[in-house]
């Protein structure tokens, strides 16, 4: 439960919560359960705070440093979030719908089951993160960095993945359904048995990926690098591979019916 006297400092503005915090750095802070909606905290220093089940929906948290803070199912909808540090923080089944996380640092963070739902992650970092079942469906990921994550069984409809950095991710069993990713650098990543149903991945870099089983109904792969991918009993049912490179491709039980294969480079 939220520890009043901690509350009362926050809310006391910037400058206060700052000091305090210098002079109190060994004291364990308590926001749980807070209402902090709509709270202007740009800037403010809420790292290893227990922040769990709080209000922050609508909050400004420009350039906060949330890292290593325990958000667990905290409520930060529709937050202002750009360039704010979360990086190994928890915000396991968190809500972010909508929220604005530009530039953000989110380096190892966790945020298994949580509801990003629309949110704008364009040129975030979310390196080496734990994102098992996140639902980023209609999300802006443009530019970001997710190398070395953790995405399976993670929801990805309609996301914009447009030239972002998935080497190595594990994306298996995941929904991608009619995502964006044109010009993605998927070096290994792994879509084992994932959902790429109509899927845009026109020029993207998938050198030695593992798409067995996966599912690439309709999917755009026109002039893809797929060298040494493993498309073992894929579903490339009426796929367009115009272009696409398969040099090396291990392309066992895999379903090419009605597929496009001009141009295709094997």
């Amino acid at each position: 439960m939220v520890n009043q006297q901690h509350l009362t400092l926050l809310k006391a503005g910037a400058v206060t919560w700052i000091e305090w915090r210098k002079k109190n750095s060994q004291i364990e802070l308590d926001l749980s359960n807070a209402n902090l909606e709509g709270e202007n905290l740009r800037g403010a220093n809420l790292q290893c705070v227990n922040l769990t089940k709080v209000n922050l929906s609508h909050a400004l948290l420009v350039r906060t440093n949330l890292s290593g803070a325990n958000l667990t199912n905290a409520n930060l909808a529709q937050a202002k979030l750009i360039e704010a540090n979360l990086s190994e923080a928890n915000l396991t089944i968190a809500n972010l719908s909508g929220a604005i996380l530009e530039k953000a640092n989110l380096n190892q963070i966790n945020l298994i089951g949580a509801n990003l739902n629309a949110a704008n992650l364009s040129n975030a970092v979310i390196t080496e993160a734990n994102l098992i079942g996140t639902d980023f469906s209609n999300a802006n990921l443009k530019d970001a960095d997710l190398a070395a994550t953790k995405l399976i069984r993670s929801n990805l409809g309609f996301a914009n993945l447009i030239g972002a950095n998935l080497i190595t991710a594990d994306l298996s069993e995941a929904n991608l359904y009619e995502a964006e990713l044109m010009q993605a650098y998927l070096y290994k990543a792994n879509f084992y048995k994932a959902n790429l149903t109509r899927v845009h991945l026109g020029s993207s870099y998938l050198f030695k990926a593992n798409l067995s089983e996966a599912n690439l109904t309709n999917a755009d792969l026109s002039w893809t690098n797929l060298r040494g991918a493993n498309l073992a009993g894929a579903n490339l049912r009426g796929a367009n591979l115009r272009g696409a490179n398969l040099q090396d491709a291990n392309l066992m039980g895999a379903n090419l019916q009605d597929a496009i294969t001009k141009n295709l480079n094997v």
